[in-house]
């Protein structure tokens, strides 16, 4: 005889997105792998601009993200600060990439023949990911969320409270 097992009554919850079942204690969908945690999305605005807009002008370059942390309503808002300084942190993590690629271009410039081909191939790649991580930081900011790159995303979330 096999023992009965008990019955224990698990609440379920759907993914809002694909309605997968799961647990309500789940942290990410098993369907779609989505969080189920709500992040709050930009929606008010900061000066004449949308929230929203104002992070995604702060990844133009590193100077509207200076501007940003320095000017006033700007400064005042989580959101905005929050996508100026992962501005920030990813400008100085691409010079520290780009000086270490530049290193090992001139160790790679040794092999005869297939050294610059290898220079040229990491170069094109590296420069390829760059432009797809930025492309992505604007969309993620125009669309009011709060994208945090790995590293850089926590530095940046914890400077990003207003003084």
């Amino acid at each position: 005889m096999v023992p009965a097992m008990e019955e224990t009554q698990i609440r379920l919850q759907s993914c809002p997105h694909c309605a997968a079942q799961m647990p309500q204690t789940a942290a990410f969908c098993p369907g779609c792998g989505r969080s189920m945690h709500a992040q709050p999305k930009a929606e008010g605005r900061v000066g004449p601009l949308p929230e929203s807009i104002a992070g995604g002008l702060a990844y133009v370059s590193f100077i509207p993200a200076i501007l940003f942390l320095f000017l006033e309503p700007y400064k005042s808002n989580r959101f905005v600060r929050f996508h100026s300084f992962q501005c920030l942190f990813a400008c100085v993590a691409a010079i520290v990439i780009g000086a270490v690629l530049r290193l090992v271009s001139v160790a790679l410039f040794i092999i005869p023949g297939l050294g610059p081909l290898l220079v040229l191939l990491v170069d094109v790649v590296v420069g390829l990911a760059a432009l797809f991580v930025w492309l992505v930081l604007v969309v993620k900011a125009v669309q009011g969320e709060w994208f945090k790159l790995p590293l850089l995303g926590d530095f940046a979330e914890r400077y990003s409270d207003p003084m």
